[in-house]
């Protein structure tokens, strides 16, 4: 099990682009899983949802999108 949360995103995503610009401002550590560089994580991020950002926490829930924006 992870300590990080994993971030599913896509490279040309402008939303996910700001999420990872403000978590390395505040240093949150994070494990990305861009969906458009691995089949594998495409296939995963599409259980939790179809639209990038999707963080899954260490916990188990799942957040899509950031501050109010999905890519």
């Amino acid at each position: 099990m992870t300590t990080k949360p994993i971030v599913y995103t896509l490279t040309t995503c402008p939303t996910c682009i700001k999420l990872k610009r403000a978590w390395r401002r505040q240093g949150v550590a994070y494990e990305e899983r861009p969906v458009d560089a691995d089949q594998g994580w495409l296939d995963e991020a599409l259980r939790y949802g179809d639209a990038v950002p999707i963080v899954v926490w260490p916990d188990g829930r799942v957040e899509h999108g950031f501050e109010g924006e999905a890519g």
